[in-house]
């Protein structure tokens, strides 16, 4: 069975988290992606947060399946021609480096397009065209510049940002899209273009219910949903909500059995409109299915903080697996807590290959992340990360270097 990007090239010269994801997704989809590293130093993350001594860290691995990698100082001439030479046998060039680095490289848009006018170029940047254009990001700048930290967290504490990566991770799926709608049109264009992904606008788009509960507290002065309401006050702009929803069903996390000594004991409960009387016959608060005070989701609002600490109460009689079972009986939304421990040892998520166990030649077996899209026709095959320039000779054979061709380089420290 084919894969869905199989015969596409990738020179893929990213590093740390944002670039890596995206190459790995297309690498996934069964793209040749080549990771471009420097002699002897690599991906810094191949050295980043170690458990092993002299090992590449799981940081590194687990971002870089699927792909090949060579080692070239592209600074000297040579090493200058091998990269023309791949430009224009690849189809996507990927790079997040800190803005202005791929020109001082004299990797330019112009000379890409001299050498392979169907190329896509596709980036990761910290923030796109304005007064921060310049600037350098990292995971935390962008959750909080995207909006995302300013709307997380408890309204009497700080902005929090959040354990997802949605500023490196999440602007690196959003570049694979770009890259893949780059691809699908140079099917007919004939052209490639640039494609890029601020670190920021990815944020934001993953934001968007808060930039439309700004424009709906702009005009109301109140959001009903939101904890603060109706006894709190609201300002100028959309406050922490703590663990509500953020949607038109009210939701909270709430304690279960044995929370006392595991901080991972709860259990996320909505109280969907549809199915509250189900909700109120499972508490064994079947008078409030007519009560004029619970019998709307508009009158519920009022009393949601009492309302979720009766449903507390029997949440706290049972474990978190427990509630989860009987609350699916109803159809009540619900979802347990879990910690990366009871993920990792989860066989569902083994079985359909969103965890998967790898073999690696110096690290040994370790757990990964596979890939998260599953396509009936391109199964994904996660296999291990390169070591450092594992595949230099087999790319730059590929390329038509011979024998003494890849002697000179090596003697000449190119590669």
């Amino acid at each position: 069975m084919s894969k869905a990007l199989e015969g596409v090239r990738i020179l893929d010269f990213t590093h740390v988290q944002s670039g890596p994801t995206c190459t790995q997704l297309l690498a996934w989809f069964g793209a040749d992606v080549i990771k471009v590293e420097r002699a002897g130093e690599g991906d810094a993350t191949r050295g980043q947060l170690r458990d092993i001594p002299g090992v590449d860290s799981l940081y590194f691995t687990m971002l870089n399946h699927n792909k090949r990698s060579i080692t070239l100082d592209t600074k000297k001439p040579k090493g200058k021609q091998v990269l023309d030479t791949l430009i224009k046998s690849c189809d996507v060039l990927v790079e997040n480096f800190a803005p202005g680095a791929m020109e001082r490289m004299g990797i330019t848009w112009s000379h890409i397009q001299d050498l392979n006018p169907r190329m896509i170029v596709a980036s990761v940047k910290g923030f796109g065209p304005g007064k921060y254009a310049d600037c350098k990001v990292y995971e935390n700048v962008a959750q909080c510049a995207g909006g995302a930290a300013s709307t997380t967290g408890f309204e009497d504490g700080p902005p929090v940002v959040t354990g997802a990566q949605i500023g490196d991770s999440g602007t690196g799926l959003h570049l694979a899209l770009g890259i893949v709608a780059a691809l699908y049109q140079r099917t007919h264009s004939g052209r490639g273009q640039r494609v890029l992904a601020p670190m920021q606008d990815a944020v934001l788009n993953l934001c968007r219910v808060k930039m439309r509960d700004q424009q709906r507290l702009e005009r109301t002065g109140t959001l009903h949903e939101y904890p603060q309401y109706p006894d709190g006050k609201f300002g100028d702009a959309v406050p922490r909500a703590g663990n509500a929803s953020g949607g038109g069903q009210p939701g909270s996390i709430l304690r279960c059995k044995g929370w006392e000594t595991d901080p991972n004991a709860y259990i996320y409960f909505i109280t969907q409109a549809a199915v509250w009387p189900a909700v109120c016959k499972v508490i064994g608060e079947e008078g409030w299915i007519d009560d004029e005070a619970y019998a709307t989701p508009a009158a519920r609002l009022l009393h949601l903080k009492p309302i979720f600490a009766r449903i507390e109460q029997w949440t706290m009689t049972k474990d978190k697996f427990e509630a989860m079972e009987i609350l699916n009986r109803y159809d009540i939304p619900c979802g347990p807590i879990l910690s990366m421990k009871e993920i990792a040892a989860d066989e569902s998520l083994r079985q359909s290959g969103t965890i998967v166990e790898v073999d690696h030649p110096t690290r040994g077996k370790y757990l990964t992340v596979g890939n998260p899209i599953k396509m009936s026709d391109s199964p994904t095959e996660v296999t291990r990360a390169p070591l450092l320039g594992e595949h230099t000779e087999e790319v730059l054979r590929q390329l038509g270097y011979g024998t003494d061709d890849l002697a000179m380089l090596r003697d000449e420290k190119v590669i």
